[in-house]
């Protein structure tokens, strides 16, 4: 029986570093697997140079959320930009009804069918 205490995986047991950060249980894996390791998890690695309060900001806000910053980071990233393509996207819309409408306008009347 192991003696060390069980605990249950979840998304957030693994983001705030709850499960994996234990080095006992870390193993280093050879440089040349990292391609791979990025395709499965679907992410890339980037380099970014942001202010370090706005670094120790979300480290705060990581705590009271359950996070690292990281991976708070992404979450705010990711809702960012979904907002964003929404109303990039709801503004290309109505941008084609208005011309839409105007080319309705300058249309000949049609006969009521009937």
């Amino acid at each position: 029986m192991s003696k060390h205490k069980k605990i249950p995986a979840s998304d957030e047991a693994w983001e705030s570093g709850k499960l994996g950060n234990d080095p006992k249980f870390a193993k280093i894996f050879e440089s040349d697997i990292q391609p791979q390791v990025d395709e499965a998890i679907a992410m890339q690695p980037i380099s970014i140079r942001l202010p370090t309060s706005l670094i120790e900001t979300f480290k705060l806000l990581g705590q009271e959320h359950g996070l690292g910053y990281q991976p708070l980071m992404r979450r705010v990233l990711t809702r960012f930009a979904e907002a964003e393509m929404k109303r990039v996207l709801n503004e290309h819309v109505a941008e084609q009804r208005r011309a839409a409408g105007d080319a309705d306008d300058d249309a000949p009347p049609q006969a009521a069918v009937g």
